[in-house]
């Protein structure tokens, strides 16, 4: 069967440790066999950022803005023991917040549902979806360790030169501090995603921050939000029957734990994060889950929610079998290769996407699956298949369904 040409490159993005082994084995049994692939390639793999001076992450998100289309690969956010182990010439931030800080925009997560995997939330029927802020708060945050007594002062300098100051904190012992911050019109393009998502979805929105506490920052959030839906998206909520509410953050996740599911829930950044890690497990597995940044200007990047998987690594290394879950990542090349198709007008690709995420839940249907999975299916006697067999299993079962 002749390739599936492509018209446009979409931006690859490569990553670090054993989720840069499965990157190439999907590429080489379930996208290259079927697809002419035009990628612009760019190595974000730890060692590489660390000899560019991390410039090949700026290039690869300025390289998505230029093409519109981006798939990523998990990659380390190195910690004090990773400066050692890579011999590091400083701690690098977090690639992925350095990326979403260029393109902006909002992060959706959704856990992949497959029949056997039940959620461990009793009351949970429909997959519910994160909306994370993409931009700012702690991962765009400043910090320092205060060595002794002393003042620490927030100043805004105006560009007239007026002052103002807020103390921080008076100090009478060491300690630490952080400074965080976010842009009005990246505020502005998190809310208007997040309506305009759950109008496509046809699903409730939920937005929800610590605004009792925060009365300032997250208070700014809340009422973004609300002067968006009370001037634009009423009218369009009401007529499609859906929901907008804001809550507490406390109060959601009270919610969440007794709700049916089937709504999106809009987070800032942190909160984003943490809800979406507890989510994708609570489904499942933590590689069990989709995430698409979603830019106001039209860029997507897909990429696996969850870390480099380093003990499968360490493991791999010395040459022992892993057995390690490649869905996420196989869905965030699916994810991007029918983006690209729709962009581009070429529904063969776009279909392509959709097979291949078919005959991934099919194999695991059937009873083939990695060894995450095997330990919380309720399928019987799963087959337990290696990193590679299952990724082997997945285009057996795509060829047998063309």
């Amino acid at each position: 069967m002749a390739k599936i040409q492509m018209k446009t490159p979409l931006v690859e993005m490569d990553g670090d440790e054993m989720t840069r082994i499965l990157w190439g084995m999907i590429k080489e049994h379930l996208i290259l066999p079927y697809v002419d692939l035009k990628a612009e390639y760019y190595d974000l793999g730890l060692e590489h950022r660390n000899e560019t001076d991390d410039q090949v992450t700026i290039d690869s998100a300025n390289a998505t803005k230029k093409y519109g289309v981006a798939v990523k690969c998990a990659t380390i956010t190195p910690n004090a023991a990773r400066v050692e182990e890579y011999n590091l010439k400083k701690m690098w931030k977090s690639p992925n917040g350095t990326i979403r800080a260029i393109l902006d925009g909002t992060v959706f997560r959704a856990p992949i549902i497959v029949k056997g995997i039940e959620p461990n939330v009793r009351t949970w029927k429909k997959p519910i979806t994160i909306a994370r802020h993409a931009y700012g708060d702690v991962y765009r945050d400043v910090e320092m360790k205060i060595p002794g007594p002393g003042k620490v002062e927030l100043v805004y300098t105006a560009a007239d030169g007026h002052e103002e100051r807020v103390t921080v904190h008076d100090f009478d012992s060491a300690g630490v501090v952080q400074g965080l911050h976010n842009l009005i019109p990246s505020i502005e393009s998190f809310a208007d995603s997040c309506f305009t998502y759950a109008l496509e979805k046809k699903q409730d929105l939920w937005f929800a921050t610590k605004d009792t506490i925060s009365k300032k920052y997250d208070h700014t959030f809340k009422d973004i939000f609300q002067e968006k839906y009370d001037e634009k998206y009423k009218p369009l909520f009401e007529a499609a029957g859906i929901e907008y509410f804001y809550t507490l953050i406390d109060d959601a996740v009270a919610r969440v734990m007794k709700s049916e599911g089937g709504f999106i829930w809009a987070c800032k950044n942190y909160d984003g994060d943490v809800m979406s890690d507890m989510l994708s497990s609570a489904f499942g597995s933590l590689a069990m889950m989709t995430s698409v940044l979603v830019s106001p200007n039209g860029y997507y990047e897909y990429e696996a929610a969850h870390g480099t998987v380093q003990r499968h690594y360490y493991k791999y290394l010395k040459g022992e079998t892993t057995s390690t879950n490649s869905v996420a990542t196989i869905f965030a090349w699916t994810g991007a290769l029918r983006k690209r198709g729709e962009l581009d007008q070429i529904p063969e690709l776009s279909q392509f996407a959709d097979r291949l995420e078919k005959a991934t839940i099919d194999t695991i249907e059937k009873g083939e699956m990695t060894g995450d999975l095997a330990r919380i299916t309720s399928l019987k006697n799963p087959i337990v298949l290696n990193s590679e067999e299952f990724i082997l299993a997945i285009k057996n079962t795509l060829d047998s369904e063309e």
